[in-house]
Formats: structure tokens, C-alpha cells, sequence
């Protein structure tokens, strides 16, 4: 099988595509019927995401007179193609290499906004006054919660790249070298010099997934869905399968990066396992999060970003470079 074809398979079947699809469906439902549980509500079905996507899809698609009609249109097919070729990237301890083995996690990071970018081109797009303003709102927190990130890639890549050169100097971009190096030396979310770039990775979850307390662009007690207020029909159930993917890929990122352990020689039970990290991961920084907090203000959000996360992971970059 060409190299061609075997990537479309992973991008379209698994890990991305229909693989990643049904188990960011099953944490959606999931997610949503533990946070009622926790406020004492029954809570939807676990296929209520499901349905909502099934019900979106037999709508019917209306598009602003006003609007700027290609690029309404073409944001969320972008935000979707961005997220469905990033899901492949995702290596899974034991299972799958991930679909590059060099320089990956540089692309992960410039494709990781690419469903941001598709809400800010749809709402500006719309020429509602609201997603006027959910896309300033958006950026402005793209903005906040990169930075944190980019500094978070870069202590796992040079603690990874130091320990591969003996101690010398060095950064090492591959995923697979990531996890192939935690599965001989231990996971890096138990080393010291790792513990706080992971808790600013778990902070920066409710952030890029744009759950409460970080739903401020899409405010609807202030904004009303903001820049989604004019998408309806299967156009908004785009967007919300591209949120979908973008659960598995964040998750799974994580797990990739701090936790890529194996329990057996068995792929079914490191794939079991997988998703498992990645459920707890889930249920520790989105779930409990949304529970418990209210909304922030955007200049709130921003300013709890830029400090918070970016001097937790300045930190981890610090102990690698000296430890």
C-alpha cells in the first residue's frame, strides 16, 4: 500500500476520521451527562450528540443576504479538514506510530487553531454584529492560550532531545521519538521537571475547547452563540464535529506528551487503555472545570492566561534547560 493511500486511511478510518469521530461522540455524551450528575440534574442520554447531529443534518441551510456567502460556507469545511488530518497525528502507545515520524509536533501546533481560525472566518463572515464580536473574543483568547502551549511543546521536545543526546543540547520534534523514549524511561508527567508544564496543559483544555469558564466567545447569555449565531442546518453540525475531533485530538495529545505508557503486548488493551487516560483527562480538566467555575470576562480570561499557564510552563522550560 502506497505511503498516499495509508495516510488517507489514517486520516479518514483511524485514528482520525471515523475511529476519532465515535469516541469524541462517546466523551461528549459522557462528558455532558457526568457535569448533570455533579449538579444533580438526570442529564441527556449518552447519544444525545448523536441525535443532535442527526437532527442539524436534516435542517435546512439559510445563509445571510448579507453574509459574504464563500467564506460562510468554507469555514466549517476548513475547521473540519484541519481537524480530521491532525486526529492522524495523534500516536498511540502500542498501536499506531502517528502519521510522520519527524517535525510532527510542529505541525500539531500550527494545526491545533485551525478550528478557532474557522469560527472567527465564519463569524466574521456572517455580518452579525455578535460574530463580530465572538471574533474578537476568540482571537483575543487564541492569542492567551498559544503561548502557554508553545512553551509546553518546547520543554517536552528539549527534555526529550537532552535525554537523547546524553545531556547535550537538543529538541526533538517527533512524536513517535516522544513516546518511544517515556515507554524505556518512564512518563514525563512523573518527572519533576514536567509537573508543571502538565498542570498548565491541563489548564489549557477548557481554554482551547471553549468550555466554561473560556466559552466567552460564544457567550449566549451575552452574545447568543456569538459567531455560530447564523450557522444552522448541516453546517453547524460541521462545527460540531469538528469541536468533536478536536476533544480526541487535544486529549490524546496529552496523553501523548506526559502519560503514553502500555500495559501489554496486546493493541486492544493499549488501545482500551489509551482511552481510558484520555476519559480522565477529560473528567479532571473539562468536566469538574465546567461544574464548578462560572464565566469569565474576556480581559479576565486573557490576563489568567498569560500568567497562570505561561509561567507554569516557563517554569518546566527552565528545569529542562538547567537540570
Amino acid at each position: 500500500m502506497s505511503d498516499t493511500l495509508l495516510a488517507i486511511l489514517h486520516m479518514c478510518v483511524f485514528p482520525g476520521g471515523a475511529f476519532a469521530l465515535m469516541v469524541a461522540m462517546f466523551f461528549k455524551g459522557l462528558d455532558r451527562r457526568v457535569e448533570a450528575r455533579l449538579q444533580r440534574r438526570v442529564g441527556p442520554p449518552l447519544v444525545q450528540p448523536w441525535l443532535d447531529i442527526a437532527k442539524l443534518l436534516t435542517k435546512e441551510t439559510l445563509i445571510p443576504k448579507t453574509a459574504c456567502r464563500p467564506a460562510f460556507l468554507l469555514a466549517p469545511v476548513f475547521g473540519f479538514t484541519g481537524m480530521a488530518v491532525c486526529a492522524a497525528f495523534i500516536p498511540i502507545a502500542g498501536v499506531y506510530n502517528g502519521l510522520f515520524n519527524m517535525g510532527d509536533l510542529l505541525v500539531i501546533f500550527y494545526l491545533l487553531p485551525i478550528p478557532a481560525m474557522a469560527i472567527m472566518l465564519g463569524g466574521s463572515a456572517s455580518s452579525s454584529p455578535y460574530g463580530a464580536v465572538g471574533f474578537s473574543r476568540e482571537m483575543m483568547l487564541m492569542f492567551a492560550y498559544e503561548m502557554p502551549l508553545l512553551m509546553i511543546l518546547l520543554a517536552v521536545a528539549m527534555l526529550t532531545g537532552k535525554t537523547l543526546a546524553g545531556g547535550a543540547w537538543g529538541a526533538e520534534f517527533s512524536l513517535f521519538k516522544i513516546v518511544a523514549l517515556q515507554q524505556q524511561t518512564g512518563s514525563f508527567g512523573f518527572n519533576p521537571s514536567m509537573i508543571p508544564a502538565f498542570l498548565a496543559y491541563l489548564i489549557f483544555l477548557p481554554g482551547t475547547m471553549g468550555v466554561v469558564p473560556f466559552d466567552i466567545p460564544e457567550a449566549e447569555t451575552e452574545i447568543v452563540e456569538g459567531p455560530l449565531l447564523e450557522y444552522g442546518g448541516p453546517l453547524l453540525a460541521l462545527f460540531q464535529i469538528t469541536s468533536a475531533l478536536k476533544t480526541f485530538v487535544v486529549l490524546g495529545l496529552g496523553v501523548a506528551l506526559f502519560f503514553p505508557g502500555t500495559i501489554s503486548e496486546w493493541w486492544p488493551i493499549n488501545l482500551l487503555w489509551f482511552l481510558c487516560k484520555c476519559l480522565a483527562l477529560m473528567l479532571v480538566s473539562l468536566t469538574l472545570v465546567k461544574s464548578a467555575t462560572g464565566r469569565f470576562r474576556i480581559d479576565q480570561a486573557f490576563r489568567f492566561y498569560v500568567t497562570v499557564p505561561a509561567a507554569l510552563a516557563l517554569c518546566s522550560l527552565i528545569l529542562v534547560w538547567v537540570m
